[in-house]
């Protein structure tokens, strides 16, 4: 049962080649939620901003609130 659980789990990631704000470079770019994602170079949170080109630009305040309460859920 905790074996199907994790590959669903798996199965919802998605990986995007981005720029961090937080290491200034290229990388591999981990959605964790919904327009949110983890750099996988600094470990740093983002937050996918789209404005005719996409965008990952640092979290506020009020994001890293948002955030945390849904890995409380």
């Amino acid at each position: 049962m905790k074996k199907f659980k994790v590959l669903k789990l798996f199965n919802k990631l998605e990986t995007v080649a981005g720029y961090c704000e937080h290491c200034d470079d290229d990388s591999l770019l981990i959605s964790i939620v919904d327009d949110f994602y983890r750099c996988t170079n600094c470990g740093e949170d983002t937050k996918q901003y789209i404005n005719g080109s996409i965008r990952y630009i640092k979290l506020s305040g009020e994001d890293q609130k948002w955030l945390k309460n849904q890995s409380s859920e």
